[in-house]
């Protein structure tokens, strides 16, 4: 028996909760809808969770805000365009991507940046 998308919404939320990588989403107009607590640590100096409702521009340099501009344009030119790496923070030692957020029908509503850390957290996970 296959659980409808209303039923794993739990397991979804849950499922970006716990990741320890910050996610910041936002909407076409580049608005903060949420952050997972690990953003919210992240960005605390920032104003943590106070920055959802704000504008993710504000939160970046002129050069950045480009980028973001950029790679939301691209999402929006193909449904296959859905992911995008941005940059490698070499303080940090993460890749920083952009990944398209669609409806079910492909329409582009919205993005996340997503943090990968290439640190290996022991031995045994490399």
């Amino acid at each position: 028996m296959e659980a409808s998308i209303k039923d794993l919404n739990p397991y979804f939320k849950s499922v970006i909760e716990q990741d320890r990588a910050p996610v910041v989403i936002c909407d076409l107009e580049h608005i903060i809808l949420y952050m997972n607590p690990s953003a919210m640590e992240n960005y605390s100096k920032y104003g943590g969770g106070e920055l959802v409702g704000k504008s993710l521009l504000d939160c970046h340099n002129s050069r950045s805000c480009e980028k973001i501009t950029e790679v939301v344009g691209w999402f929006g030119e193909s449904k296959e365009n859905n992911i995008m790496h941005t940059f490698y923070n070499r303080k940090r030692n993460k890749d920083v991507y952009m990944v398209a957020l669609r409806d079910g029908s492909g329409r582009l509503i919205g993005y996340y940046e997503k943090h990968e850390d290439r640190t290996c957290e022991s031995e045994r996970g490399c």
